[in-house]
């Protein structure tokens, strides 16, 4: 039977970078004959995020290749960011979520080095906005307009907003192009970093259980619209180009299909494993029902995902092609 471990920081198993010719040298010389499920590798590293979301398709992915295919598992905490350099390295295997917020590194990898290759959709269509609790917005309906929001500012702000409007935001380095669009709107608001998703929560649960106001940079999927009803502030629709450097910023954020990356050597040598991850997918419904139990009821995300595996065997037998 496979294990798992959870690994933090910065430091890395990495390839030569001399490019895939030589790392697939030293993988056969190293493995070659093992008779492993994951090819010529000996564990396999997936990139685990930040956000519960991303947590429950690691664990999950993590669980089948565990306890399915006996293959030992490791999880690396990285950022985005960090997450596409190791990629590319060959530091981790896959990132099973990937939001678009690196967009050069993406062409970089892909389509220059060819050291990263596209493994298919997740299946939740991501979707960031803006975002107030429902009780407010029914109170105050034109809050739901962007062109409204200076006449909110007040309401809105805070010691930390400088006498402007507080649009709350995840933690400092969560991607967006928030303050772009509020000085493209010129919108009297200035984003305040939370802290992180957790606080973010905190602050929408307690504006919803008091009746207060917040104004949050906020995302779906996410197992926290079914516990609080939470509105859309309508901002300009999202136009190709807007966000580019250069480019006018006057448009809200566009729906984003989520999806999955492999390292090109695993992709190709990675056995049943890489083909197990080149066909796992999901509905945002399952993947909520993960990341609640992670979150809210404080399950540990390999106990979550065993959870969740235990009542959804067909659905892992149709990943493994035996459905």
């Amino acid at each position: 039977m496979g294990t798992t471990s959870v690994e933090t920081g910065q430091r890395a198993l990495r390839l030569p970078a001399a490019g895939t010719a030589l790392a697939l040298v030293v993988l056969a010389g190293c493995t070659s004959g093992t008779g492993q499920a994951a090819g010529a590798f000996p564990e396999v590293v997936i990139a685990m995020p930040a956000w519960t979301g991303g947590q429950a398709n690691a664990a999950v992915a993590a669980h089948v290749l565990r306890e399915e295919l006996g293959v030992p598992v490791r999880l690396r905490e990285l950022s985005p960011g960090q997450a596409w350099d190791q990629l590319d390295q060959g530091g981790v295997q896959v990132v099973l979520e990937d939001w678009g917020a690196s967009p050069d590194k993406r062409r970089l990898y892909t389509a220059q080095r060819m050291s990263v290759v596209p493994a298919g959709d997740l299946g939740p269509v991501g979707r960031v906005g803006w975002y107030v609790p429902g009780g407010y917005a029914a109170a105050n309906p034109g809050v739901l307009d962007w062109r409204n929001l200076n006449e909110y500012a007040d309401t809105f702000a805070s010691a930390e907003s400088d006498g402007r409007g507080r649009l709350l935001t995840g933690g400092p380095d969560d991607a967006s192009h928030d303050e772009a669009l509020i000085d493209a709107l010129d919108l009297a608001y200035t984003t305040v970093p939370a802290g992180g998703e957790e606080q973010l929560i905190e602050a929408l649960r307690g504006a919803d259980r008091d009746g207060g106001a917040v104004l949050a940079n906020w995302w779906q999927p996410h197992w926290l619209h079914e516990e609080l009803e939470l509105a859309e502030v309508e901002l300009p629709e999202h136009t190709a180009g807007c966000h580019r450097e250069g480019g006018p910023d006057r448009c809200g954020y566009p729906d984003i299909p989520l999806r999955k990356y492999l390292n090109a050597v695993f992709a190709e040598h990675g056995g049943e494993a890489a083909a197990f991850l080149t066909d796992f997918s999901w509905t945002a419904e399952e993947q909520n029902e993960v990341a609640r139990m992670i979150a809210a009821e404080g399950m540990s995300p390999e106990g979550a995902a065993a959870r969740w595996a235990e009542k959804n065997t067909e659905r892992i037998a149709g990943w493994l092609g035996e459905g």
